[in-house]
């Protein structure tokens, strides 16, 4: 598969998950397949299993390519530049990562990594909809 194509099937996984639910619960569900294909693309490079784990870590490395590409740069400003340079960051380590020597100590640190921003997403999405059922409460009180 071609990159633009790997590239293609990212945004649109994107756009599929944002549509069939709500944009954080989406981001929080591809960074989650993201870690999972990492963690197969581990076991199998382990296993020897060369073609099937880099399979795995073009998925996953479709995804992040995917998020990077979805950055609303506009409304996101600083954040959105970090979060752009983050995820491209991300992708490169993994690349650098597969096939070496040491790659289940930098794949351990690039999950722990995704698993960080996985909760941050997580934990923002639980923020934003505790203060909106809040503030829909209040408006139910007064109206």
């Amino acid at each position: 598969m071609t990159q633009n194509a790997t590239a293609h099937r990212a945004n649109n996984a994107y756009r599929s998950a944002a549509v069939a639910v709500p944009p954080l619960k989406a981001v929080v569900m591809l960074f989650d397949g993201a870690i999972t294909l990492l963690q197969k693309a581990q076991e199998a490079h382990d296993a020897k299993q060369f073609e099937e784990g880099h399979a795995y870590l073009t998925r996953a490395t479709a995804i992040l390519r995917g998020l990077s590409h979805n950055l609303d740069f506009t409304r996101g400003g600083a954040l959105a530049d970090r979060l752009y340079k983050t995820y491209n960051v991300l992708i490169m380590a993994c690349l650098r990562t597969y096939g070496r020597p040491h790659a289940r100590e930098s794949f351990r640190r690039i999950i722990a990594s995704l698993t960080e921003l996985r909760d941050a997403w997580k934990y923002v999405d639980a923020t934003v909809g505790t203060a909106a059922k809040a503030k829909l409460a209040e408006s139910s009180v007064r109206g």
